[in-house]
């Protein structure tokens, strides 16, 4: 299934208009040009989303700063052409995109900068439903990685699978019949070995602290198995302690709040 981005952003435009923009209905029939503005320090990101989205009502936009790039108070991203009516309609969607991704950019960005560059900051799969691909995206943005996008993306053995199983090994065997590459959450050190030891592509330690993680590897090591896996750190990270947590030597980070505790960032249309 491909995504289709336009698609997308004209149900989220349909779902603010609804009947009409009966506002916008009462001016005065006029050509006008506006700009988007940023109100604050960030990385920008969803720009080419807003230009779809007043494309969609006949609008043109130029976009002035692209994606990835350092934006300051007062900077000018994009400026817009087009009916009144039209560019106000589209106005408040193509905002909402810019600050939910310039947002998540900006909080990966922040995060990327504390953990060794070996070290891969991953997104999850905690996402508003419907913005899975645009959050995702603005991860990428930021600096970080994208992970699997859907349930068909990668087997994933994980706490609630395995409750259900009643065994990790039965169900690694299983996945083993069909699958080359799968990942397995752990929590603890012995299920850890155990899935290196059945041939795990990645093996997540949930809720492991600094001290359990640099145990488990030397135990990896001990045992032969540390070069054979990818070890993705999840499960309490944040701002405060990713820092701990990227000198550990974990392949990866994931965390969820980067996409599902997201603070927008200001930004403005004016005429």
């Amino acid at each position: 299934m491909s995504f289709n981005s336009k698609k997308q952003l004209a149900q989220f435009l349909a779902e603010d208009i609804g009947k009409g923009d009966i506002t916008s209905a009462l001016l005065s029939k006029k050509i006008i040009s506006a700009d988007i503005i940023s109100r604050e320090n960030a990385i920008l990101g969803g720009s080419k989303y807003a230009k779809e989205i007043f494309a969609l009502k006949g609008c043109k936009a130029k976009i002035i700063t692209k994606d990835g790039s350092k934006i300051k108070p007062n900077q000018i991203i994009m400026k817009i052409t087009g009916n009144a009516d039209k560019i106000l309609t589209c106005e408040r969607t193509a905002l909402n995109i810019i600050a939910r991704m310039s947002g998540i950019a900006t909080q990966t960005n922040e995060l990327v900068k504390k953990i060794p560059n070996k070290t891969k900051l991953y997104a999850t799969r905690k996402t508003a439903p419907g913005l899975r691909y645009f959050d995702k995206e603005a991860v990428e943005i930021g600096g970080g990685k994208k992970h699997r996008l859907r349930l068909d993306g990668m087997i994933m053995i994980k706490d609630n699978h395995i409750a259900v199983e009643q065994s990790l090994l039965s169900l690694i065997k299983k996945t083993k019949k069909k699958y080359k590459k799968f990942e397995v959450e752990v929590e603890n050190t012995q299920d850890a070995i155990l899935a290196a030891r059945e041939g795990a592509t990645i093996i997540m330690l949930d809720n492991f602290t600094p001290t359990q993680i640099i145990k488990t590897i030397k135990v990896l090591k001990n045992k032969k198995l540390r070069k054979k896996v990818l070890l993705e750190a999840s499960g309490g990270i944040n701002s405060k302690n990713i820092s701990k947590y990227g000198k550990t030597g974990v392949d990866i980070i994931s965390i969820g709040s980067i996409t599902n505790s997201v603070k927008g960032i200001d930004v403005s249309l004016e005429i």
